[in-house]
């Protein structure tokens, strides 16, 4: 049986579709901060599994914020050539269901890129699964108010669109994983 308390932080994120099957599935993370408003998850690189069986590596070192009460959540992805690249899904607000961090992903999606450029993704895709899997008006006036509260959120640089916020809980993540030293006798 593993003692060490820092194994119990690593946390698995599951994404799902309206009709509730399972959509991306993410390898654990490591939980670095737990508020009344997200959690905080980092990893150096995830393996990823689509529903589909498909399966990838992210290529770079990432925070994941998951909040618990906003229709979004934010994978803030630090580039090798510097500079963080924050992708931003429009999502129910992520639920933890026995050590499972899960929400529905709605399809629209928001990039800001480390020049401040910011873009509004997969509209296509998200107008095909509101007719596809029915979404009510109520909830496509939801989804549409999250992205454009999102959009307010990056003008204003507001968190967690702020890079030292970010690094500041990479940085937490990095001295929480120093490797175990072996003890002198």
């Amino acid at each position: 049986m593993i003692t060490d308390k820092r194994f119990k932080n690593w946390r698995q994120v599951q994404a799902y579709k309206h009709d509730g099957h399972l959509h991306r599935e993410w390898s654990p993370a490591f939980l670095v901060e737990e508020t009344d408003e997200y959690w905080a998850l980092a990893s150096r690189m995830s393996a990823v599994v689509e529903s589909d069986g498909r399966r990838w590596m992210t290529k770079e070192p990432a925070i994941f914020l998951l909040f618990k009460k906003k229709w979004m959540n934010v994978i803030a992805m630090f580039k090798e050539n510097g500079g963080i690249c924050y992708y931003v899904n429009v999502a129910t607000p992520t639920i933890d269901d026995k050590g499972y961090l899960k929400y529905i992903d709605y399809d629209l999606d928001v990039k800001l890129y480390p020049d401040l450029v910011e873009k509004t993704l997969d509209e296509r895709e998200f107008a095909h699964n509101a007719e596809f899997y029915g979404y009510s008006k109520e909830l496509v006036a939801k989804i549409k108010e999250s992205k454009d509260n999102i959009l307010k959120m990056i003008d204003n640089r507001d968190f967690p669109f702020v890079d030292e916020e970010m690094q500041k809980r990479y940085q937490m993540f990095l001295d929480a994983n120093q490797p175990i030293e072996k003890n002198e006798h």
